[in-house]
């Protein structure tokens, strides 16, 4: 049976397994505990048993004494915006991100419209964990609400940072993807309200994916051909929740997921000058923009609370994550595949190019992937080993070891929810990184 994983910011599990309704009306009761006075918005990505779940999260939340604010099936940043809007306490969004169908999970949100960060993510942890719970009293119980119109506020703050007018005038033709998650119900009034002509596949929100959740260049291999044959000009791919998006240009090209927080940097920079942030598991490619632009560039620890914290204390004007999450904090400080399709059709009609042109135009990295099994005991002198060996590079401990060279990286780190480390590299040719990858894992392995 797979565990409950369990973060600062949330959980996820396996329905009818480690995912009960019993967990969840605990955990939304603790979440609420630990929360400023006032509603919670409660929304839901698309898949079928969000609905369950988030009846029960309505009567965790209104069993501590609560009122709930249902937003119904709603893009993850769109819960962000609406926090904002009725300056609730907070949110509790139903959603499992990529994971297959069988999963589904919360997602905590401040009063601030963003993820908890770690401090207060920890307290909620630590309360659903020993089950201090305060039930009220029949006459304390929180009343429930719908909320009317749930999309406009988004699309509007959407829309307000780009030039509307001009990306109207190239009446671009846009494939849109949202394999049967939320992303169909704001994507399409987005695009439309932008005069794009739009081919939508899997736009019926029913959580029944057409293909596997995550927006991957094998998992979009279908819908790499569909781009060219409905002489789109780009293509705009969405993970379930909606606060991913990948990139395919107009020949069918997968241009990926690290390259969608890149293109976006660099227009961002064409037009506003000021600090960017992403995370220390992102493509370079941000970092050289930032350099070519003479404009200020942090790194994070990975996962998008640390992002947005790091984009706080830095006045950033821009930031996301390489797994292709912008964050425009104009909009919301939430990871946001529309801020991403806005933001580039704002870019293709400023400088009159294709997507293609415009990716070509960036930095060239190759990026590679690998992990090695390791219990949490050995973690600390295998990243020890790991700077000893590569004594050579500049180390950072900000998240695990990260090792950096002038046109190359590695970073290694432990995952929170398996006994396994991650080994991540970065270098201007694929055979490069692998190779870093392959000497990093010998080390590990030797251990």
């Amino acid at each position: 049976m797979p565990e409950l994983i369990i973060s600062v910011s949330g959980l996820r599990g396996v329905l009818g397994d480690t995912l009960t309704p019993e967990v969840a009306i605990r955990y939304a009761a603790a979440f609420a505990a630990s929360s400023a006075t006032g509603a919670m918005i409660v929304g839901r990505d698309s898949r079928p048993s969000g609905r369950m779940l988030g009846e029960a999260v309505h009567a965790g939340l209104q069993a501590v004494g609560r009122r709930t604010i249902d937003a119904g099936i709603c893009a993850t940043p769109t819960v962000g915006v609406l926090v904002r809007k009725h300056q609730a306490a907070g949110a509790v969004q139903i959603t499992a991100s990529h994971n297959p169908i069988e999963y589904n999970g919360l997602k905590l949100f401040s009063n601030e419209g963003r993820v908890i960060p770690a401090g207060a993510g920890q307290k909620v942890l630590d309360r659903y964990r020993a089950g201090r719970i305060d039930w009220v009293r029949h006459d304390r119980i929180g009343a429930a609400e719908i909320c009317e119109n749930a999309l406009s506020a988004h699309l509007d703050a959407v829309l307000a940072t780009v030039d509307v007018a001009r990306i109207r005038r190239r009446a671009f033709r846009v494939l849109l993807d949202s394999n049967h998650g939320v992303g169909s119900l704001l994507g399409r009034r987005l695009l439309e309200a932008l005069g794009c002509a739009v081919t939508l596949l899997g736009e019926e929100p029913d959580g029944r994916f057409e293909h596997p959740a995550e927006p991957t260049a094998e998992n979009l291999r279908d819908v790499r051909t569909e781009v060219p044959r409905a002489r789109a000009e780009i293509g705009f791919c969405q993970d379930p929740d909606a606060d991913r998006l990948a990139v395919i240009d107009e020949s069918g090209r997968y241009l990926g997921e690290e390259y969608t927080v890149a293109m976006i940097a660099e227009h961002v920079l064409r037009q506003r000058k000021g600090p960017l942030v992403t995370n220390c598991s992102t493509s370079r490619m941000t970092e050289d923009l930032a350099v070519r632009h003479g404009q200020p560039f942090f790194r994070s620890a990975v996962g998008e609370a640390n992002v947005v914290d790091m984009m706080l204390a830095k006045d950033a004007i821009f930031g996301g994550e390489g797994n292709g999450g912008p964050i425009d904090p104009r909009v919301g400080l939430v990871r946001d595949s529309f801020v991403g399709m806005a933001q580039l059709l704002d870019a293709m009609a400023a400088r009159e190019l294709p997507i293609s042109r415009l990716a070509d135009e960036l930095p060239r990295y190759e990026i590679v992937k690998t992990k090695v099994t390791m219990p949490p005991e050995k973690v600390a002198a295998a990243l020890h080993a790991l700077e000893k060996h590569f004594d050579d590079a500049r180390p950072d401990r900000l998240d695990g070891l990260r090792l950096d060279w002038p046109r190359a990286w590695l970073l290694v780190r432990p995952s929170n929810t398996e006994p396994i480390v991650r080994v991540v590299a970065e270098a201007p040719a694929a055979r490069e990184a692998i190779r870093l990858c392959d000497e990093a894992t010998a080390v590990l392995t030797r251990l």
